[in-house]
């Protein structure tokens, strides 16, 4: 990786594409991801945004915090939409209808129209080999209407769904592997990124718009609402999730695999769910159990970038 002065000369820009005064929760770490990547990616792009959050406060009539040509769509077909996009954008192309641009076709949605409503349009897009870009902004629920579990909440997680109590304690699933499930559609570029490490996530976000062929970026994205933390939080908590193994960085170039912060030995799990209020519940015994399955998955990575 290169020098943090590298990154700076290099991807920072005073422009921004997704401007202040949108309307998202204090601390959102969400918005600070899609700030990263509009940055990185620039004007010459055209956005897909699936329902949720980010369409929710980025976009009520008659204003608008996008400075590109942004397109609200249904929860489940973001991924649909731009392939389409992409498509036409190739054929006025080649019947020089229009010169060739560079254009970024990004397609984006929480982990809800990622995870679970929009992945059958997202695996469809995937395999026809669609020139574009996808990037999950990973809460880990479905934040926007109330906190309901998704497959992409931990095991453990109290939510509305899934809540804890006397009977219940909480998400009784583990949280869904997108990444690695993207990697094994054959794409040449899958990375995890999180707006705790803004370089990491920008160099990724850009090495994947350059990519040719489908791309896909998978963020970490913290919310102080959902997670019950102090929206101050939000940036440390983040950082938790990646020293304690619980969300390792890493991109998954044509197969090969590479951790992109490597974090020495890992923190203890622990140090990571105690301080949010949606794992308060949790017994000694179940941080075991989760501490367990956390140290076998950075395990399993780790013998992946052997290979």
């Amino acid at each position: 990786m290169e020098t943090l002065n590298v990154y700076a000369t290099r991807l920072l820009e005073k422009s921004e594409y997704f401007t202040p005064g949108h309307r998202a929760c204090q601390g959102c770490a969400e918005a600070l991801a899609v700030r990263l990547v509009a940055k990185a990616l620039g004007n010459n792009v055209i956005v897909g945004s699936a329902t949720g959050c980010m369409e929710i406060i980025s976009s009520p009539l008659p204003f608008t915090n996008w400075k590109v040509p942004w397109l609200h769509v249904a929860f489940e077909n973001a991924a649909a939409v731009l392939s389409g996009a992409e498509a036409g954008y190739r054929a006025l192309v080649r019947k020089g209808k229009r010169p060739e641009k560079g254009t970024v076709f990004l397609a984006m949605g929480g982990d809800g129209a990622t995870t679970d409503i929009g992945f059958q349009a997202l695996s469809g897009a995937l395999e026809r080999g669609h020139n574009f870009l996808y990037v999950c902004y990973d809460n880990e629920a479905y934040m926007n209407t109330g906190i309901q579990r998704s497959s992409s909440t931990p095991f453990g997680a109290s939510t509305t769904t899934s809540p804890a109590g006397k009977i219940h304690f909480g998400q009784r699933t583990w949280k869904k592997n997108m990444a690695e499930i993207v990697v094994a559609h054959n794409v040449p570029y899958v990375a995890t990124a999180c707006s705790s490490y803004p370089f990491d996530l920008m160099e990724k976000v850009q090495k994947a718009a350059r990519t040719p062929g489908p791309a896909y970026v998978h963020i970490l994205s913290v919310c102080p609402t959902g997670w019950r933390i102090a929206p101050n939080k939000a940036i440390w908590i983040g950082r938790l999730a990646v020293e304690t193994g619980v969300f390792p960085l890493y991109e998954v170039v044509d197969g090969k695999y590479r951790i992109t912060h490597e974090v020495g030995e890992l923190k203890p799990v622990e140090d990571y769910l105690r301080p949010q209020g949606r794992f308060r519940h949790l017994t000694p015994d179940m941080i075991k159990h989760i501490q367990d399955r956390v140290s076998a998955e950075y395990a399993k990575l780790e013998a992946k970038t052997r290979l």
